[in-house]
């Protein structure tokens, strides 16, 4: 299974669940990073990290799949 046909099967419960997670932090990080006012540096960089880890969070979930429905290989073939 490539990344594209990954990216189009549903995705588990938890899985939509902590995307939605991962957006509000995005949301969060943002909105530190992007705020008028000069923060200080610790907490600029910590708006920075929350926008890189939702990244991540979001991709992992978006390409993570339910195999219930995949059918199983026989003998031992691999995937293709």
């Amino acid at each position: 299974m490539d990344v594209l046909e990954r990216a189009q099967t549903p995705t588990p419960k938890f899985f939509k669940e902590l995307r939605s997670i991962g957006l509000i932090v995005a949301a969060v990080g943002d909105a530190i990073v992007q705020v008028p006012v000069v923060p200080p540096v610790a907490v600029v960089t910590i708006g920075g990290y929350l926008t890189v880890i939702d990244g991540v969070l979001s991709a992992i979930s978006q390409i993570t799949v339910d195999d219930k429905d995949k059918p199983e290989c026989s003998k031992g073939a691999p995937d293709e």
